[in-house]
């Protein structure tokens, strides 16, 4: 399973860097989101994966290892919500800088 992991993250960044320097600015946005997707997808996948281990802490447990740990979730969960945020005000600049240019290409130059 961790090479199905590696192959996926992989896919995601390397189409999300290919996107990033492509010249239109919806590509970038795109390749930005799969970029953030990728590392999304590392940071929870350096966390582990324990299957029925408890995240909250029981007094009765003294021996911290069966616990899941909680610190990868909430990056990730904060990293998505920073993400859609982020990708928002991409967008409204997108739409700002088409309105203003006419185009959308990153350099407001069309190619002919």
């Amino acid at each position: 399973m961790e090479i199905v992991i590696a192959i996926a993250i992989g896919i995601l960044a390397a189409s999300g860097i290919w996107l990033i320097l492509r010249p239109r600015s919806f590509q970038v946005i795109i390749g930005l989101s799969l970029l953030s997707y990728a590392i999304n997808l590392f940071i929870f996948s350096m966390g582990g994966i324990k299957v029925g281990s408890p995240p909250l802490l029981d007094p009765a447990q003294k021996d911290l290892t069966v616990y899941a740990d909680p610190v990868p979730q909430a990056l990730v969960l904060t990293a998505i919500v920073i993400g859609f945020a982020t990708t928002a005000l991409f967008l409204v600049v997108l739409l700002a800088s088409r309105g203003l240019t006419g185009g959308d290409h990153v350099d407001g130059r069309e190619e002919r």
